[in-house]
């Protein structure tokens, strides 16, 4: 009896002694956030927009195509950022947001082509000029957003598997060159690059089978964090049977640090993809799971809201309408389900 009354005794003094008081409170090691992308092309949507996500976020992400266009007719490029970007960055950094820029240097939404405004003009990254205007344009945009982690490329290794191979060895010269040019100038931003999920554990058409991103950690080692993009409703019919290890899986074993800079699960029923509401919530739900697995850094989606494909030029065959119902909210902002998960993960203390 006295001998079970030190062990209680002793028990007791060690939780004091530790500073215990009970059971863990749950946590969140990421930073949670959207990107500015409206619901619809007009001002109100796009200030709408923003409003609704700034309470319920912590970063936010900047997804940028360098603005060919302007810069093929001689534009200077801190001009281009201070025009278009400087703006929603300031209110990023007023807001206390980390802010997390992917450069996307191919075509987002078709990974076999260039840009389309590159495209249009007959030019190409891999022209040596063009890498060097696109280099100008990341420094001036970096010295004047001052992002926190810059991302040189998107999806590197689905551009590995369906580009030209002369088109993925501009993108490993060019982000190479670049990181250069950003670590002569500043210790700060972290670099990254960001890779596809699915396409990782071969879920996207090819061959089946777990190709992994070794490659990537080859030909990119100036990373520091490893950009995730993952939208496992074009994977898997549920999103319970997405694996535990869908993310830690990738990094083999190292400690980089991990964070998902796009991506989702649709709330509706797209081409031949079913889902609901309901789903997406409970997606959200794993995707937590997930995230801790990896003691992740960030969860970033690009869509706050659902967009409306009716009021935007879509090329023939495009698969922006396979994104268009991403978003927690509508395209009118009210919220669905998988919001409530999304605010109730906010809502815990950030402990990274």
């Amino acid at each position: 009896m006295r001998h079970r009354a030190r062990i209680a005794l002793a028990a007791v003094c060690a939780a004091a002694c530790s500073g215990s008081t009970g059971p863990a409170v749950p946590s969140r090691t990421y930073r949670m956030g959207f990107s500015d992308f409206p619901p619809r092309l007009t001002i109100q949507a796009y200030q709408d927009n923003v409003a609704a996500w700034t309470p319920r976020a912590d970063a936010a992400i900047m997804h940028e195509s360098p603005p060919w266009k302007e810069l093929l007719a001689g534009a200077r490029p801190d001009s281009l950022v201070i025009t278009e970007r400087l703006a929603i960055a300031n209110y990023y950094h007023a807001h206390g947001f980390t802010i997390f820029a992917t450069i996307d240097v191919t075509n987002g939404l078709k990974r076999s082509e260039e840009h389309p405004d590159l495209v249009a003009a007959g030019r190409s990254i891999t022209e040596p000029a063009i890498q060097a205007m696109e280099r100008g344009w990341l420094v001036a945009f970096d010295t004047l957003v001052r992002p926190d982690y810059l991302g040189l490329a998107a999806e590197t290794n689905l551009i590995r598997d369906a580009a030209p191979a002369n088109v993925y060895s501009a993108v490993v010269q060019m982000t190479n060159d670049g990181a250069a040019d950003i670590r002569a100038r500043s210790p700060t931003p972290k670099l990254y690059v960001s890779v596809q999920v699915d396409d990782a554990w071969g879920r996207l058409g090819g061959p089946p089978g777990y190709k992994g991103v070794e490659r990537d950690y080859t030909d990119f080692p100036f990373i520091q964090a490893l950009g995730l993009s993952s939208y496992p409703y074009f994977a898997y019919v549920d999103p319970d049977s997405v694996p535990l290890d869908y993310y830690a899986r990738l990094r083999n074993g190292r400690a980089t640090p991990t964070m998902v800079v796009e991506g989702g699960w649709t709330s509706a029923s797209v081409g031949t993809i079913t889902s609901d509401v309901d789903e997406q919530r409970r997606f959200f739900t794993r995707h937590r799971a997930l995230l801790d697995s990896v003691h992740a850094i960030a969860w970033l989606q690009l869509d706050y809201a659902d967009f409306d494909t009716t009021g935007r030029a879509l090329p023939p065959g495009s698969v922006a309408p396979l994104f268009a119902y991403i978003g927690v909210a509508t395209v009118d902002l009210a919220p669905k389900p998988a919001l409530a998960v999304w605010d109730s993960t906010f809502a815990l203390p950030l402990r990274p």
